[in-house]
């Protein structure tokens, strides 16, 4: 695998034609093209109460997001609203528990869901979201005792998605946030 600093990648990755921005396609240069890993750093923000969120790029077609997990961090579940989403891992491991929604009510806001398959994601095997089970989980799990990074590629960049407790039987929307854009933490952040 190719190791590019990560602006080069997020050039060559806003080379790729709209009409050619397909799931497939983008799997396949993540799958070619890795990040190094010390080109991040002036991306990568962390939190020890929860993961952060931290903006690379984004244009009309697609974002990046650095995502930075200490030990144990994980995600909620959570959905994409229907966008592709592509993931890689120049940083440590990280675990995808996906589920399937078996039914939703949305006046109630209820549903059922059970868990489906899972793998594992490191810096030479990224993956795609499958579209058509897109509800998922991320988790940085205790024994493998490093922090990690993700790098998320959503196309069509969204502002919230639905997140939902298996516990519960239950899902709602939530607003998303970048903990810091381009470098520099977020406004409501730095005032805090």
């Amino acid at each position: 695998m190719e190791q590019l600093p990560v602006g080069e990648w997020v050039r060559q990755l806003n080379g790729i034609e709209k009409g050619k921005f397909t799931v497939e396609n983008v799997l396949g240069y993540c799958q070619a093209r890795g990040v190094e890993a010390g080109t991040l750093e002036p991306f990568l923000h962390w939190d020890p109460c929860c993961y952060t969120r931290n903006l690379i790029f984004k244009c009309e077609l697609f974002e990046v997001i650095a995502i930075c997990w200490q030990i144990g961090q994980l995600s909620r579940i959570h959905n994409h609203r229907g966008q592709n989403c592509w993931m890689s891992v120049p940083i440590g491991k990280l675990k995808v528990q996906n589920f399937r929604v078996e039914v939703t009510d949305r006046a109630k806001q209820v549903c059922h869901m059970v868990p489906t398959d899972t793998y594992v994601m490191d810096a030479l095997h990224p993956a795609a979201v499958n579209p058509v089970e897109p509800v998922h989980q991320v988790l940085n799990l205790p024994e493998y005792n490093e922090r990690a990074v993700s790098l998320h590629i959503y196309s069509y960049p969204y502002d919230s998605c639905e997140v939902y407790s298996a516990d519960k039987g239950t899902y709602m929307d939530v607003p998303l946030y970048y903990t810091s854009e381009y470098g520099k933490l977020s406004a409501a952040l730095k005032s805090s």
